[in-house]
């Protein structure tokens, strides 16, 4: 199937219907269907159970058990790096935010505005910035941590279609990122604010966090936020802020300033949850 079929498809399909049935699916406790489906994903995408806490696929009472699996303790160590990469996954794209446009892919580009669900103010904190989009694929482990110690200011829920987020999507489907639901989670660092925005795709059942469970569903079709006193939820590097029902894209926000992303990276390379992601410093040639 061609790229462009694939997304011309996609703008046809039933894309809230499908992510609500499969939604309900995942989340269904069916015993030894349950894990005979649990095995088959396994084995159609290698996922590598080696490193998951509990290996056996019948120990999963549900397939959203199985999707959000915790790893073994030690399995991803957190880099000495100022800032560590977030996720399993595989970078789409990464670097400077021109004035307010963030590269997608070939020939689009999107705004920090409409990616922040309006918030022109907060935007504006993000001019001249640093970028990062991370893509988790059906194998990838799907918890998402912190890339360094940040303190919560505020959650937005913005709701939006549900096209795939794979590559050929973000090829094909302008300002992608920008017109997909996500949540929106604006931080406080020691470097400044900082924001990581989990977007939603079809067949994603649910996005969650650790400070508020599921932030979707419901989905309600309006703008929904939360705002959290100073000192409330304080996390630290590394630690889980949150997780996809299936999988999707995490986009990172840096505000201008001596960011420099690890010379290790490229688009498209694969990355892993700890490794080294950037420094302040133009030393970017630092180990994981």
């Amino acid at each position: 199937m061609s790229d462009s079929f694939a997304v011309s498809l996609q703008y046809l399909l039933p894309k809230q219907a499908l992510t609500v049935l499969a939604g309900k699916m995942a989340s269904a406790r069916a015993g030894w269907f349950t894990t005979a489906l649990v095995r088959a994903f396994i084995s159609h995408y290698d996922v590598d159970m080696t490193e998951a806490e509990h290996a056996d696929p019948s120990a999963y009472p549900s397939f959203n058990a199985f999707f959000t699996r915790a790893l073994q303790a030690g399995a991803r160590p957190i880099s000495a790096a100022e800032w560590a990469c977030p996720v399993d996954g595989s970078i789409s794209q990464f670097g400077a935010i021109e004035q307010d446009q963030i590269f997608q892919a070939k020939g689009h580009h999107y705004s920090t505005t409409a990616l922040l669900g309006g918030d022109a103010a907060l935007a504006a904190r993000f001019t001249n910035g640093h970028f990062a989009t991370l893509y988790l694929s059906p194998r990838d482990y799907h918890r998402i941590h912190m890339p360094c110690a940040g303190r919560l200011v505020r959650m937005v829920h913005v709701p939006g279609d549900l096209f795939s987020v794979n590559p050929a999507t973000a090829r094909g489907v302008p300002g992608l990122f920008a017109r997909n639901e996500r949540v929106v989670c604006i931080f406080e660092g020691a470097q400044g604010p900082f924001v990581m925005v989990l977007v939603g795709a079809t067949i994603v059942g649910s996005m969650a966090t650790v400070w508020h469970g599921l932030v979707n569903p419901p989905r309600t079709g309006v703008l929904r936020h939360w705002d959290y006193p100073e000192g409330k939820i304080v996390l630290q590097k590394g630690e889980e802020m949150g997780r996809f029902q299936l999988g999707s894209t995490v986009v990172l926000l840096f505000p201008q300033g001596p960011l420099h992303f690890s010379s290790h990276w490229e688009s498209g390379g694969a990355v892993r949850l700890g490794q080294a992601m950037a420094e302040r410093s133009a030393t970017t040639g630092i180990s994981s």
